[in-house]
This record gives C-alpha cells, sequence and structure tokens, in this order.
C-alpha cells in the first residue's frame, strides 16, 4: 500500500531554491521602463476591468450535508470572508489580490489562525522577492520586502494564486519577459514624443554677423532681433529685416515621431497579452462581449479563488463534511433590460425568487422574497396527472369536468400575466 506515500524531495530539490523576483522590483534589464507594468497607464487599463470585477466577487461558506445546502453558517467564516483584516474590506482585500495576481502571475495570502488551528484573518503579501526553501522536508516560501525586512511561512499557511503555470513546480511564470520588449517600444515612443515637443522650443533662427562683434554686442543684438521680430507683442511680428552687418538663417528641426498605425499595433499586443480589447478596456461593450470576457478571464480566476480559499481555511475533515468557499457573481446585473424583463418568467416558474430578480433589477429585496413561487398553469400538469391518477368508470365524467376547469383557468392565468409583463413572452 506504499505506491501511493507522498513522495519525499530528492537532495538536490532539498538544496535547491527556487526564486520568484516580481516585477515590481528594479531590474537591469528593464531599465527603460524601470520594470514597473503599474506605472503605465496602458497595463493598467487592460487590468483594471478585471481586477473591479474580481473585486465584486462574493464569498460565501458553503455547507451541504445531509441536512441540505446552508449558506454561510459559520459567523467566522463570514466575517474573514467579508472582513479579511482591519484595514480592508472583502472587495478592497479582492481587488489589491487580483491586481498582484494580474502584475506577476503570482499572489500570495497569508492566513493568520488561533491556538485552535482556526483561521482568524487574511493578509496579502506585497513582496519583492519570494524563494522556496525545504526546512526538515517541508516547503517553506521566503518573503522580502520593500523596506528590506523578510519573513518565512510554511506553505500550508499562504494562499497562493497563479497563472501561467507552466516551468515552476510553485510558481506561475512571470510576465516580464514576454512584456519586456513591448513595453520598451511604448516607452520609447513617448520618449520620442515627449523629445519632440522639447524640440519646438530650441533655435529656429541663425543670425550670422559679418563683422566681429563682443559676446555682449552678439547677445544684444540677437536680443533685439527676437523682441522686435519673433515677439507675438511685435508689431512687425511675422516679418523681420536685418542690415548687412548680419544675416538671419531660419533653422527647420526634423523630428521623427512614430505613426499612429505603429502605435496602435504595439497597443494591441499588449491588449491581446492581458486578453482583453478597447471595448472592455474603454467600458464600451455590450451584453454578449463582457460575458465573453467574463467567462475568459474572471470566471477561471473566481474558481481558483473558491478552491484555494477552502483547501487553506478548511482542514480535509471538514471539507469532507460539505464546507467550501466559492465566489459568485451576477452575471445578470450585465444583461440589457430586456434580458432582465425576460426573467419574469422564471420567476413564475420557481427557477429564480422574486428577490434574486429584484437584485438583477438593482431593486430591494421584499418581505417573503426569497420563498419561490409558481404561476398557476405551471401546476396544471401535476394537477391533471393526479386527477388522472383517481379517475374510474363511476368518476370519469366528473374528472374530465374538473380538468377542463383546470386547463380554462391555467389559461386566464397566462392571459393575465402576459398583459402585466407584456414582451416577456420571448418576442420583442
Amino acid at each position: 500500500m506504499g505506491l501511493f506515500r507522498k513522495r519525499e524531495p530528492t537532495k538536490n530539490e532539498k538544496n535547491a531554491k527556487e526564486v520568484m523576483k516580481m516585477v515590481t522590483t528594479w531590474g537591469e534589464h528593464y531599465y527603460a521602463w524601470n520594470g514597473r507594468l503599474y506605472d503605465s497607464d496602458i497595463v493598467r487599463s487592460c487590468i483594471r476591468p478585471k481586477v473591479k470585477a474580481v473585486g465584486k466577487l462574493v464569498a460565501k461558506h458553503i455547507r451541504q450535508d445531509a441536512k441540505g445546502l446552508t449558506v454561510n453558517p459559520d459567523a467566522n467564516i463570514r466575517f474573514i470572508l467579508s472582513e479579511p483584516n482591519p484595514f480592508m474590506t472583502g472587495q478592497m482585500f479582492q481587488e489589491k489580490v487580483a491586481t498582484q495576481l494580474c502584475l506577476n502571475n503570482n499572489a500570495f495570502i497569508l492566513v493568520i489562525k488561533d491556538d485552535n488551528s482556526k483561521p482568524m484573518q487574511l493578509y496579502p503579501i506585497p513582496c519583492v522577492l519570494c524563494e522556496t526553501q525545504y526546512i526538515n522536508d517541508e516547503l517553506y516560501l521566503k518573503f522580502q520586502y520593500r523596506n528590506g525586512k523578510s519573513n518565512t511561512f510554511r506553505y500550508d499557511q499562504i494562499i497562493h494564486l497563479r497563472q501561467d503555470f507552466n516551468e515552476h513546480d510553485i510558481f506561475g511564470e512571470s510576465p516580464a519577459k514576454a512584456l519586456s520588449s513591448m513595453m520598451e517600444v511604448i516607452g520609447t515612443i513617448d520618449q520620442g514624443i515627449i523629445k519632440a515637443v522639447k524640440n519646438s522650443g530650441i533655435i529656429r533662427w541663425l543670425l550670422k554677423f559679418t563683422q566681429s562683434l563682443r559676446p555682449e554686442d552678439i547677445k544684444e543684438n540677437v536680443k533685439s532681433f527676437v523682441d522686435n521680430y519673433l515677439n507675438f507683442e511685435s508689431d512687425t511680428f511675422g516679418a523681420a529685416g536685418v542690415d548687412t552687418k548680419a544675416d538671419a538663417v531660419r533653422i527647420e528641426p526634423k523630428d521623427f515621431v512614430p505613426n499612429a498605425a505603429q502605435t496602435q499595433e504595439t497597443i494591441k499586443r499588449i491588449y491581446s497579452f492581458f486578453n482583453t480589447n478597447e471595448k472592455i478596456v474603454q467600458s464600451k461593450w455590450n451584453e454578449d462581449e463582457w460575458n465573453a470576457y467574463y467567462e475568459a478571464e474572471i470566471e477561471p480566476l473566481a474558481i481558483q479563488l473558491g478552491e484555494t480559499y477552502s483547501v487553506r481555511l478548511f482542514s480535509r475533515k471538514e471539507r469532507g463534511h460539505g464546507n467550501k468557499i466559492v465566489f459568485t457573481a451576477s452575471n445578470l446585473q450585465c444583461a440589457s433590460l430586456s434580458t432582465k424583463l425576460a426573467f419574469v418568467s422564471m420567476v413564475d416558474r420557481g427557477a429564480m425568487t422574486p428577490n434574486e430578480w429584484r437584485e438583477t433589477m438593482n431593486m430591494a429585496p421584499i418581505a417573503d422574497g426569497d420563498k419561490p413561487i409558481r404561476r398557476l398553469d405551471t401546476q396544471v400538469v401535476d394537477l391533471i396527472r393526479g386527477a388522472l391518477s383517481q379517475m374510474n368508470d363511476k368518476n370519469y365524467i366528473v374528472m374530465a369536468d374538473l380538468i377542463s376547469k383546470m386547463l380554462d383557468a391555467a389559461e386566464r392565468s397566462k392571459d393575465e400575466t402576459q398583459d402585466k409583463h407584456p414582451g416577456c413572452d420571448g418576442a420583442e
């Protein structure tokens, strides 16, 4: 039965250290743009929609056992999810973690537990350097911070989120290599534009004097030329005259500025790297475009958050009893008004509660709105099935009359509902 025992790390693996350098540090390879992705307006605009959407995810503690399914049964876990530490709310916490994940493809959360191994607080770890260490055959992570201090924690104390999980056994691949060339291009373009603007104030006229003058006389003559002919308030602005003592020569600066097509092509490559586009960045998306972005970027991260939180906040025994963390989002919040109104039929059939539907409309819940309701005509099938099971050769006339009345009542109910909610039958 030793086939499935935990594999012990080899001697080389124990002694080896894998270092993850975060892109928030300055590196000699990234001198052109200081290696700070977050300082780029393009990168920040690319990750902001994802960060904001992750911040809106609602974390819930779900327990599903023999007694049924309950939401947030443990007040302690509920408070940790909504107030992870004294300095952040759940929304702020999730945004910070998502930002670190987008910039580094790695994000680390420290789980603080009490003496009974119950989780009490969560803290993001904004490190600049992370390396693996094996102590007594157990994996530890050593974090170095901006102020030069460092801490080492067991890996099972850390909620580790990662993207582009490829070569390393522990860390996701850093985006620095893939982005460095594009960021250098953007930086060079920006510097070229700035230089061209600055060059607009360089020397544009050269006065060649035909006789020798003292430096102070040259300076005085040039100042007189500028005041008389190049000053906006001069009466002769736009026309100049010089005598035989000097020749006025105009100098045309020739600055190279990349064309807009080259710049846009580079920006599109950065958009593609972050799996986004101009409509998402500028909030010009429609319902289908946002749903596509949500399924590609937000939903996978929501699943990863739920699974990693569950493993670190609950023991194996607690998970065996049906405890887990899920991060949910109402995708209907982004739906159009016609789509939201069409879901009234789901409320009538008990598939949604009235309060669930009201939430999509940004309306406050109502009393007893969490109870599912069913329209009369959706219950007719069950009623008719019951009536048919009781029909015999003695009461078949009465039962047939009863079934006919039920069908008539269901038809009237359907007509009244459509009158109250026109357009909810799918017709535009």
